[in-house]
């Protein structure tokens, strides 16, 4: 078997060094199936092509074929990759030709080890979905820039099956209204059916890819390969528990799920400058919370009838251990109840990752066996 792998990863790169195409029926063959990408759970690989402190070694290093192996053992069908414009791209628009060396190296290792993958442009210079100003918005150059990143990307990934590969054309976009999402995703999917009629594009509603603007969102017709996507982090206050980046990170008392985040009692005992920053904290959740929470994506995806994915989910370890899990189980079992494909955030981080980022940082056992058991 190790023989056979190595030869044809050597066939594949080659391949990829002349950027030859091979027939989409016979990726399908090799892949098993009848060309259909099928998702159903994934993990995200953050901070490797995106929001990454990585670089050189230290990034080649972070995300290797070992990492595909053992996702795939694991029964994880795919994963999700971030990337960021200035990840790949300079200043002056021209390629970074070492990180599109690593993305089609970790297409290689997801090709050889049947992992499909969910390529999302994450963060532009013009678009950060925190940020206070988004040109992306304002300004027909940086919208313009914005295509051409889908026509090189396309251009770049296109030799790939799309029974392995679909692209996600922009993570939780944040417009001032759902229109100009609208209008700029109309453009993007439109650039990428110039040469890939038959890629699964991926696609959320404005609004940070909430599941309550999912009315608003516009859906091209008569489209057979588009998913449809949101993300979920409710309740807040649990989920980034502490989280240095949020405005409720100077609450360090307890939280809990299910029921009520923080209790009544506990929401009385605090300052008034830090219960007011807790909205909602005393809402019940529960699995039948999250399920009725759901109900907006789910009536458009039958509606449409439409596959949904659950692109991002997850919990910061700094949530009481039995709580976290319990939070985990309960969103699992509901989004997989309503066959609704998921991929949870994230991978290798220090806060809601699986695993740590040190190079001897071991798994959360509990929780790889909450998400795959």
């Amino acid at each position: 078997m190790m023989i056979r792998n190595a030869v044809i990863y050597f066939f594949f790169t080659c391949m990829l060094l002349s950027n030859l195409l091979l027939p989409t029926a016979l990726w399908a063959q090799k892949k098993g199936n009848d060309g259909r990408l099928v998702l159903k759970r994934g993990i995200n690989i953050s901070h490797w092509l995106s929001q990454s402190r990585h670089f050189g070694r230290d990034r080649a290093t972070f995300f290797t074929e070992k990492d595909v192996i053992f996702l795939k053992q694991h029964g994880f069908d795919h994963i999700r990759l971030p990337v960021d414009e200035d990840q790949l791209w300079e200043q002056d628009h021209s390629k970074k030709r070492a990180s599109f060396e690593l993305l089609h190296q970790a297409m290689q290792w997801c090709y050889l080890h049947h992992l499909n993958v969910v390529l999302d442009l994450h963060i532009l210079r013009s678009h950060y979905f925190d940020a206070t100003v988004k040109p992306l918005w304002t300004q027909p150059q940086a919208q313009d820039w914005f295509l051409e990143c889908w026509r090189e990307l396309s251009a770049e990934m296109k030799r790939y099956p799309v029974s392995m590969l679909a692209y996600e054309l922009l993570n939780e976009p944040v417009a001032d209204s759902a229109a100009q999402w609208n209008e700029l995703l109309a453009r993007g999917i439109a650039v990428i059916r110039e040469t890939e009629p038959r890629r699964v594009i991926v696609i959320g509603s404005n609004r940070w890819q909430s599941i309550t603007t999912f009315p608003e969102l516009k859906v091209p017709e008569a489209d057979p390969n588009i998913i449809l996507s949101f993300h979920y982090y409710n309740p807040f206050v649990l989920t980034h528990h502490m989280a240095g980046w949020t405005r409720i990170r100077d609450y360090t008392g307890p939280v809990h799920y299910p029921g009520a985040t923080v209790t009544a009692k506990e929401l009385d005992a605090l300052p008034a400058t830090i219960r007011n920053l807790l909205y909602g904290a005393n809402k019940v959740y529960n699995a039948d919370t999250i399920q009725a929470q759901l109900q907006p994506a789910i009536r458009l995806s039958q509606r449409l009838d439409m596959p949904l994915y659950c692109g991002e989910w997850g919990c910061m370890n700094t949530v009481p251990h039995k709580d976290r899990l319990r939070w985990y189980k309960d969103v699992r079992k509901v989004l997989e109840r309503n066959h609704i494909a998921w991929s949870t955030w994230d991978y290798k981080s220090n806060n809601f990752g699986l695993v740590g980022e040190g190079l001897d940082a071991e798994p959360d056992k509990d929780l790889l066996k909450a998400l795959t058991r």
